[in-house]
């Protein structure tokens, strides 16, 4: 990924940090969560968070590595990501995106950092966690300064509709998890 000025991101500043949990009923040697991320349906993926997930799909960088294309609404803005895989294995997927979001004022860009996870409880199941956080980049800082939108008010919203959409997508993304774990369990 091209690193420009405008898409520094401010590692200083979080406009959203969401972690949110749930269970799986599954094997834990049956969960793939990198095979399923990678390989997961649109349609599969827009139910995962009706209605704000519009589209998925899956490609590489110029240089090979991994790439999720997803496309949903957070709050007001329409986001498309490009979530880069730096790490992408069988109970963990850490994956970073520069997103484009569309909002009422026009374009601007900001980092979103998607880390999924599986840890086994030791009873037969597993908890899930999604955990979501959005930085801004300095193009989103002066994109905020244009329209008059302080940093504490762009966080606060982010937050309030991030929060709301990782509460609403966390149980079905760990439901879609699990079966893609039991029918290869069933292999």
């Amino acid at each position: 990924m091209t690193q420009t000025v405008e898409n520094t991101v401010l590692t200083d500043k979080v406009l959203s940090d969401s972690v949110v949990t749930a269970t799986i009923h599954a094997p834990l040697d049956a969960v793939d969560i990198g095979d399923w991320l990678l390989n997961l349906p649109d349609k599969e993926y827009q139910r995962c968070a009706p209605p704000d997930h519009k589209a998925a799909g899956y490609t590489t960088t110029d240089d090979g590595k991994p790439m999720s294309i997803n496309v949903e609404m957070i709050g007001t803005g329409l986001v498309v990501q490009h979530y880069v895989g730096e790490i992408i294995s069988k109970q963990h997927c850490h994956m970073v995106s520069i997103s484009d979001v569309y909002t009422p004022h026009g374009w601007t860009t900001v980092q979103v950092t998607w880390d999924l996870s599986v840890k086994d409880n030791g009873d037969g199941t597993l908890t899930y966690t999604n955990h979501v956080t959005s930085k801004p980049t300095a193009e989103n800082m002066a994109f905020n300064e244009k329209y008059g939108i302080s940093f504490e008010e762009a966080a606060k919203a982010r937050q309030e509709a991030s929060g709301d959409h990782c509460r609403r997508e966390t149980p079905l993304f760990a439901a879609s998890i699990e079966r893609h774990a039991l029918a290869r369990a069933k292999k």
